[in-house]
């Protein structure tokens, strides 16, 4: 087969076909079984280094990343800003240079203003995978997603997905609105009216509902989103107390959707606030899956765009 992602940049899922988010998910099922090994690991890309350059404090990503790179063989070479020469007023520029120079072979990246893996790949030939930039996108979270609803239903076609609550501020939402979208499934996104972004309809191609009830009826899929907790100083909703009592997952919401409706969320949590224990311990409930997945997705990205061989 040939392998077209070979030094491939992964900004967002726009710049990726229907097929080959589609070879993305096969790969990764093939990494979940390796995953599942008494010894899981694989020489694969043995000689490879990748570098991951995290600004933003980031625990389940940048370990997914790093358990994905050591299983399949990579070095690895972490860099964090807040010990590094960007503290003594070294620019970025000058830090990507520097690494560079050390024979990095694929970068990862994490910072909170949009648009930064685009800027880390000015200064590199090397490719750049992003993994999360501001409240703009997260590629591998969507794609980790995608799979873990495809490995459970068998297709993303046709299904009809819900996202709830803050619209606005979420990276992951834009990516698996792109992601699903290009799959071929029915979105509909629900939250405050004041964390909901203008013009979602004609952007994403997406029905936006106010009313979770409405929002939820027959989805097959059903996908919480952190309520980002620092926005509340900037009075975008009233209190959490009337979040939870008109966006929370809960029994009495979730019976609206279809009965055996998978449940997600990215991670992390608020228990009680935009989902209930009830229905985030549920057997419907898939959210520590998407984190066993994460590891797999990370190694099948890697595996494929770094042209590593079986």
């Amino acid at each position: 087969m040939h392998n077209n992602f070979i030094g491939r940049n992964l900004f967002d899922l726009d710049d990726y076909s229907p097929e080959e988010i589609q070879t993305i998910l096969e790969a990764t099922k093939v990494m979940k079984e390796i995953n599942k090994r008494d010894y899981k690991k694989l020489p694969t890309l043995k000689g490879k280094t990748v570098c991951t350059l995290f600004f933003e404090n980031s625990t389940r990503t940048l370990m997914s990343f790093e358990l994905a790179a050591d299983r399949l063989s990579a070095d690895l070479v972490r860099f964090s800003a807040n010990v590094s020469s960007l503290s003594k007023g070294e620019s970025l520029q000058d830090t990507v240079y520097t690494i560079d120079a050390m024979g990095i072979d694929l970068y990862v990246i994490r910072h909170s203003y949009p648009g930064s893996p685009q800027l880390v790949h000015k200064y590199t030939k090397k490719p750049v995978m992003n993994a999360g930039d501001g409240s703009h996108a997260h590629p591998t979270q969507a794609l980790l997603d995608m799979f873990s609803i495809w490995e459970r239903l068998g297709t993303l076609k046709g299904l009809k997905v819900t996202y709830v609550g803050d619209i606005a501020h979420s990276r992951v939402v834009r990516s698996n609105l792109v992601g699903m979208k290009k799959m071929g499934a029915e979105i509909t996104v629900c939250g405050p009216k004041t964390l909901m972004p203008g013009h979602m309809e004609e952007v994403y191609g997406c029905r936006v509902e106010y009313d979770l009830k409405t929002a939820l009826k027959d989805a097959d899929v059903v996908m919480g989103l952190r309520m980002q907790l620092e926005r509340q100083a900037e009075g975008l909703f009233p209190s959490l107390e009337e979040y939870s009592k008109l966006f929370t997952l809960s029994k009495d919401t979730m019976k609206y959707a279809k009965k055996d409706a998978l449940v997600l969320h990215p991670g992390p949590m608020n228990r009680g606030i935009e989902i209930l224990p009830e229905i985030a311990d549920s057997s419907h409930s898939v959210i520590l899956e998407q984190v066993t997945n994460g590891v797999a997705v990370r190694m099948a990205l890697l595996f494929l765009m770094l042209g590593g061989k079986m």
